[in-house]
């Protein structure tokens, strides 16, 4: 392009964003309270001291100190989707799509209190350890993802709540209110709500994908729970998506960042780009020119902060784009010192910059891992799991021989989910839950063959040190060479390949297992050497699969080269070996390079004659099978049968799966499944042929415990679904169409496998007639509902009462849509009267070109124990009338 047409085109698109207000500063003093004018104060009185040179860093990902004004480094990157992620051993909490299951908004709400007091911890440990500046240690958490799942294929479907709107605005206030704190002026750790918006996969054409998508569909569902998140819960920042919507990339979108988010719903707080959402505007979307136009344009929009992975090698100039823009004219300072002030003012209000008043006060790294934080994790692992089948085996006798199958039976990566820390609890598997439940003499674990499945990190109870003791033994050396503050692009690798490092390791220690924890460790520099030395010791004798998991290591096994992992990606699938182990026997390893882990397990070459003989002496074959989040994952470089790039082409478990599950049913013993997956996955063989089925997400460390106490009736299952489990991709419209019909329980017109909002009990509710009372003004001011529900079981249970809505008949509407829902907790014969508030917006629905508005005419509301019209018998419904329409504002 030369450059003529290179200024023209910028010109246009500038134009076209000042066509809409541009991002306003912050509010006049008259409209903010004394708390936030603080901040916002503190924040300009600190930016108005600081030279250009040393601004325009501070817009990325990594903001480096300012020593002469006191200011530490700062990274925004930090994760915390269900659990915090650092150098020491955190609490993992079930999956967001778990968390979704429970139905628990109050549960929520403590689980991301308790992550946000472990990042807090992590925090301090930062600054105790001077590595400040480095992923994992601020302040703020890129969580929760409330895109919704549209789509069983999404590989990334799993971080979210759901198919349903209303579920996922509420999940979603409940985890920004845990994780902000009591008071958002003031919050604990800023919550972070993402890709806003309209973002669900593919995964691996989402740099480039521009959809168009109805006025309809934006307002209806893709938006209300991103307005719920900032109107409501009053997140103090937000992330904008990779892909376009309707022609203009989300991180430069005027309808998203201008009309909605700063417009309509008067957000004052932060945006952040998604991971090289900002230079996709140029390089891939080809929306500006240049990166100089593709920064301008995504600050002119509305993004304030740039998440730029090249952050990750100490690319030098990254700031470059930004001066080239102010150079040009595209942007002003004064508007760089907006999105500094919102950055500074946010550090401000969590205590990351002293200075302000009643700033939420540090938590000690020793909250990391708190016992109570652990029986959270079980609490909401058990009430995140939704028993789908039960002809009668459940719960199973206390005197019950159980043979546990399935790739997954011993499993505890599967566990994890995906943007988990590796560094968690101790983590229990299904067989060693089920051993603590019934005894070991009752519980047979069964070996699988090689599955895509397979590589659990070793534990310290395989592991010895070079002398013997429990772990291993890591050395890390600093580099001789001085290391660069930056590096030119492409030049960290070539630094990396000739740096000498000391000869004397800096620090030598005993670690529990091979597992990333330098930043624990204050005098380990940032780029190091790292070796881990030990012997691996199996508990029996068979045939194992070896390997390393991550990016970079080198592992040499019992003298041989096994893995090399220096040329993969981070979450490409484990690197094994199949070998033969002796039980007893130590097998030296070293591992050279950092972040690998070293990973195992033991399979059977003979699997089919193993589960028929173990059969043979079972009351009850335990299946636990499903996925694994490295195989639905976000943007994967792999194709194997059934996922590419990380999303599904197929609904079908692994055909490895399939054919256990057959040789089972040959067997004629009773076969309970336990499915691990963050997705819709097809359960039908299971409906047809399992005595029950039980789905148990990917739950987190104290999964095990939870899916044996579930399984033994210690405790009563109450999950139900957050999503629609189809039969096969043929029921649905394309990938990548995002149009909502025929898609969700709302607009799916086929029969599910197993409906939005099912599960089942070992105890029976039921519903009392519906009262239905509108607001003084008239139905259109909101209703309130209520109703008794009653445990006419023999045992305590609790239930999930789902309140759904059915509205005037109009062309578009939704077939029903949830608008309330109440976990309640019943002993048996007990009876408690429920109360539903429906505000004139979940009254709303929406009008073809994108309005809401409270329709006048009839409704129908039905509360029961599941979704209307699929079978449930504990439901009761009644109608009501709307007289007067009311518009609602966006």
């Amino acid at each position: 392009m030369n450059w003529m047409a290179r200024r023209v085109m910028v010109a246009a698109l500038m134009s076209a964003a000042a066509a809409v207000p541009a991002v306003a500063p912050a509010q006049p003093a008259e409209q903010r309270g004394a708390e936030e004018d603080a901040a916002v104060r503190l924040a300009r009185d600190l930016v108005a001291k600081m030279t250009l040179e040393e601004k325009l860093p501070q817009l990325l990902n990594t903001a480096p100190a300012i020593p002469r004004l006191d200011i530490p480094a700062y990274n925004w990157w930090t994760e915390s989707l269900h659990g915090a992620l650092g150098p020491v051993p955190t609490t993992n909490f079930p999956e967001p799509i778990g968390l979704a299951a429970t139905f628990d908004t109050p549960l929520v709400e403590r689980v991301a209190d308790a992550i946000g007091t472990e990042v807090r911890g992590l925090h301090t440990l930062a600054r105790q350890t001077g590595r400040l500046g480095r992923i994992g240690t601020g302040l703020d958490t890129w969580s929760p993802n409330i895109n919704i799942f549209r789509d069983p294929r999404w590989g990334r479907g799993q971080e979210t709540y759901g198919e349903d709107p209303f579920l996922t605005a509420e999940m979603g206030k409940a985890f920004i209110r845990g994780m902000q704190g009591p008071d958002p002026d003031r919050p604990h750790v800023i919550a972070t709500p993402k890709h806003f918006a309209v973002h669900s996969g593919p995964e691996a054409t989402r740099h480039s994908d521009n959809f168009f998508v109805s006025p309809y569909d934006i307002e209806d569902s893709y938006l209300p729970a991103f307005r719920a998140a900032i109107v409501e819960a009053r997140a103090g920042s937000i992330m904008c998506a990779y892909n376009r919507v309707n022609g203009q990339p989300a991180c430069a979108s005027d309808l998203l960042l201008k009309t909605h988010l700063r417009g309509a719903w008067g957000f004052e707080g932060y945006v952040v780009s998604d991971c090289d959402a900002v230079r996709d505007i140029d390089e891939n979307h080809k929306y500006a020119p240049d990166a100089a136009a593709g920064v301008a344009i995504a600050m002119r929009t509305g993004v304030d902060n740039e998440c730029n992975t090249n952050t990750l090698s100490n690319t030098a100039g990254l700031e470059r784009r930004y001066r080239d823009a102010l150079a040009q004219g595209l942007l002003t300072e004064e508007q760089i010192d907006d999105s500094l002030v919102r950055l500074f003012a946010a550090r401000y209000r969590t205590g990351d910059l002293a200075g302000l008043a009643d700033a939420p006060p540090a938590v000690p790294a020793s909250a990391i891992g708190a016992v109570e934080h652990r029986q959270l994790a079980l609490d909401a692992a058990e009430k995140a799991m939704v028993l789908l089948k039960n002809s009668g085996v459940l719960p199973l006798k206390p005197e019950s021989r159980v043979a546990v199958i399935g790739p997954l039976g011993d499993a505890t990566r599967v566990l994890r989910g995906n943007y988990s820390s590796t560094l968690t609890g101790p983590p229990v598997s299904v067989v060693d839950g089920l051993r603590a439940a019934l005894g070991d003499e009752r519980v047979t674990l069964v070996p699988f063959g090689e599955s895509i499945t397979d590589g659990d990190r070793v534990p310290t109870s395989a592991l010895r040190t070079p002398d013997g003791r429990p772990g291993v033994l890591v050395r890390y050396y600093n580099p001789l060479t001085p290391v660069p503050a930056e590096f030119a692009p492409g030049e960290r690798d070539k630094f990396l390949k000739t740096v000498e490092y000391s000869a004397t390791p800096v620090v030598s220690r005993i670690e529990p297992d091979v597992g990333d924890r330098q930043l624990e460790l204050a005098k380990v520099a940032d780029v190091h050497r790292r070796t881990f030395t030990g012997f691996l010791v199996a508990p029996k004798s068979g045939t194992y699969r070896v390997g390393l998991t991550g990016p970079g290591g080198v592992l040499t096994f019992d003298g041989k080269l096994i893995a090399d992992r220096r040329a993969s990606r981070y979450n490409d699938l484990p690197s094994l070996t199949t070998m033969q182990l002796t039980a007893g026997q130590r097998y030296s390893f070293t591992i050279e390079g950092g972040g690998s882990d070293l990973v195992w397990k033991r399979i059977s070459p003979t699997p089919a004659a193993d589960l028929a003989r173990a059969a043979a002496d079972a009351d009850v074959l335990v299946a636990v099978v499903g996925l694994t989040s490295d195989m639905e994952a976000e943007e994967t470089s792999f194709q194997i049968e059934g996922f590419a790039g990380g999303d599904k082409t197929s609904l079908d478990l692994p055909r490895d799966q399939r054919v256990m599950l057959e040789q089972a049913r040959a067997t004629g013993k009773p076969i309970v499944i336990v499915a691990m997956n963050g997705s819709p996955i097809n359960l039908q063989w299971g409906k047809d042929h399992a005595a029950a089925i039980l789905e148990a997400w990917y739950p987190g460390e104290a999964g095990g415990t939870a899916v044996a106490n579930i399984l033994t009736g210690r405790t009563n299952p109450s999950g139900r679904l957050p999503l629609t489990f189809y039969r096969s991709v043929d029921d649905l419209p394309p990938f990548d169409d995002y149009a909502m019909k025929g898609r969700t329980y709302r607009y799916f017109t086929g029969t599910p496998v197993y409906p939005f909002g099912h599960g089942l009990s070992y105890t029976d509710f039921d519903y009392g007639p519906l009262t239905v009372r509108a607001a003084p003004g008239g139905g259109q001011d909101g209703v309130t509902v209520t109703t008794e529900v009653v445990n006419k079981g023999a045992r305590a249970g609790e239930d999930v009462a789902q309140l759904y809505l059915s509205f005037p008949p109009r062309p578009g509407m939704p077939r029903l849509a949830l608008r309330g829902f109440q976990r309640v907790s019943l002993k048996a014969g007990e009876t408690k009267t429920l109360r539903f508030e429906l505000s004139p917006r979940d009254l709303s629905s929406v009008t073809p070109g994108g309005d809401r508005r409270v329709t006048a005419g009839r409704y129908r509301v039905t509360i029961g124990s599941g979704q209307p019209g699929t079978g449930v018998v504990a439901t009761s419904e009644a109608s009501f009338a709307v007289d007067t329409p009311r518009d609602l504002p966006r």
